[in-house]
């Protein structure tokens, strides 16, 4: 995965992302692959603590697992279902990253994904990030394979990847 978009290097600090104003929202496809899927989730909170050099970075974001949102009621309950995510017992996703490397003319953060007490690897393609005074916006994109995190219900009719797509907005603080 490459990025490449415009970067500005937010100033060394650390930083408050906005839950409500950023957007985490995914792609994926259902059906033997037959049928796009298109839903969000909500972030619940996270930090990024930009260093210098900005490769020291880290980030650390909590999405609220049970906040999934497909537009089909019924599809939402069956993903926060035991099958799937079992938001009862796992309410959170999480990320969290403590690098950042340079790919390209953009950046990569390398980091860990825990879904229903799974962990693993996941890079996340930085786009762009825009410097606003005591506020930055970033967009950047992932793709989630869910079989790696122990999500294998109904292999065939549900996609097995997840394009992710991430708007933040992080105040300094």
């Amino acid at each position: 995965m490459t990025a490449s978009s415009t970067i500005e290097v937010p100033a060394a600090g650390a930083y408050r992302i906005d839950a409500a104003a950023s957007r985490l929202s995914f792609r994926t496809r259902h059906f033997f692959g037959l049928g796009p899927v298109r839903g969000s989730f909500r972030l619940r909170e996270g930090q990024v603590r930009v260093a210098d050099p900005v490769g020291g970075s880290e980030v650390v974001a909590t999405i609220d697992a049970a906040s999934i949102d497909t537009g089909n009621s019924g599809r939402d309950r069956t993903v926060r279902s035991g099958q799937y995510l079992d938001t009862s017992r796992h309410p959170d996703i999480t990320f969290t990253s403590a690098a950042a490397e340079r790919d390209g003319a953009g950046w990569v953060l390398r980091g860990t994904l825990t879904v229903r007490g799974t962990s693993g690897p996941l890079d996340v393609v930085v786009d762009s990030v825009i410097a606003e005074g005591p506020r930055l916006r970033a967009r950047a994109r992932s793709r989630v394979d869910r079989y790696a995190f122990g999500v294998t219900a109904m292999k065939g009719m549900t996609g097995r990847y997840l394009d992710l797509e991430l708007e933040l907005i992080a105040e300094r603080g």
